[in-house]
Formats: structure tokens, C-alpha cells, sequence
């Protein structure tokens, strides 16, 4: 069983399921900084100095933190909409890509043809 997991873990999907998986954490408090330190404050100065990681509303016992879930969704926003475009600018460079593949001139072979259809062309016109 150690020696399956162990084949299964050095697999090249895994190991770069990691890597995404590391630098998604990375890109998410890089997102939430940005989100929290600067677009949040500018929103708020907007909605008139409204703090809305502060806001809360008082149910009984409970406390709602519906500015933390503001904020969240904010985040959320932002990382999918960062996705997006690159994913986007991705399937852009590939599509160009394939594109240039499929425009490569003709082989050689088809010069070639065009040669001997020539040659055979120009001998039948002069045993006419």
C-alpha cells in the first residue's frame, strides 16, 4: 500500500495539483490585501466611511457579521474575475497557436507535384 500511495503521490498531476494548490493560497492573500486594503476603504468612502468588515446586526444572543460576508464576496469576486481573464488570455494563445499551425505552407511534396504536373502538361501540349 506505501509503495501504491507513494507511486500515486510522485505522479506529475499531483505534484502540480501542489503547486497550484501553493501558489492559489499565495494569489488569495495577495487578493484579500488588495481587496481589504484598498478597494474596500474606497467602497466605503463612497457608501459614506462605512467600515464593512465592522458591520454587524445583533440577533438576540447572536451576532451577524454580515460585513465579513460582505467582504468575502467581494474576494470572491475579484479571484474569479482574475481567473477569468487569465484563463481567457490562455485559451487566446493556444487558439493563436493552433492557428499557426494549421496556416504552415504546404509540404514539399506538394511542389513536387506541381512540378510533374507541369512537365506532363507541357509534354502533351507539344505532341499536339
Amino acid at each position: 500500500m506505501w509503495n501504491e500511495f507513494k507511486k500515486f503521490a510522485m505522479k506529475g498531476n499531483v505534484l502540480d495539483l501542489a503547486v497550484g494548490v501553493v501558489i492559489g493560497a499565495a494569489f488569495g492573500k495577495i487578493v484579500s490585501s488588495l481587496v481589504d486594503d484598498m478597494i474596500m476603504p474606497l467602497v466605503g468612502l463612497l457608501m459614506g466611511g462605512v467600515d464593512f468588515t465592522n458591520l454587524t446586526v445583533k440577533i438576540g444572543e447572536a451576532e451577524l457579521k454580515y460585513g465579513q460576508f460582505l467582504q468575502n464576496v467581494v474576494d470572491f469576486l475579484i479571484v474569479a474575475f482574475s481567473i477569468f481573464l487569465f484563463v481567457r488570455v490562455m485559451n487566446k494563445y493556444v487558439k493563436r497557436k493552433e492557428t499557426e499551425k494549421d496556416n504552415k505552407p504546404a509540404p514539399a511534396a506538394a511542389d513536387k507535384n506541381t512540378e510533374l504536373l507541369t512537365e506532363i502538361r507541357d509534354l502533351l501540349k507539344n505532341n499536339q
